[in-house]
């Protein structure tokens, strides 16, 4: 079985900062591609940034470049998203998912096959 858990999440002030974690267990983390995603009430699930299986190639969306950075510690089986410079829109269910074939590229595809459960982040003055 393949497991998901993500961590983190919660309210903070525009222009705070958050590290969510994604934790992986019943399976070899460094074998997949992960990708995280947010979805905003009554707006459609998307793609922030994507990490390549070693690390070694990362991607976002434009709505976050420059303000988030994805990494990755197979050692530990786990993938992290710091998120700096936090806006409003930033506000949503953040998930993390895991794919063995879908490329890093954004826009993400929401194929990946394994999901997270999501954490919450909510950007409010």
């Amino acid at each position: 079985q393949l497991q998901l858990v993500e961590s983190g999440g919660g309210l903070v002030q525009p222009g705070g900062s958050l590290r969510l974690s994604c934790a992986a267990s019943g399976f070899r983390l460094d074998y997949y591609f992960i990708g995280w995603f947010r979805q905003a009430p009554g707006k459609e699930r998307e793609g922030v940034s994507c990490i390549s299986r070693s690390g070694g190639s990362t991607n976002y969306a434009d709505s976050v470049k420059d303000r988030f950075t994805i990494s990755r510690d197979n050692a530990r089986n786990a993938v992290y998203l710091q998120m700096n410079s936090l806006k409003p829109e930033d506000t949503g269910i953040y998930y993390c998912a895991a794919a063995l074939h879908t490329p890093c590229v954004l826009p993400l595809s929401t194929t990946y096959p394994y999901w997270g459960q999501g954490t919450q982040v909510s950007v409010s003055s």
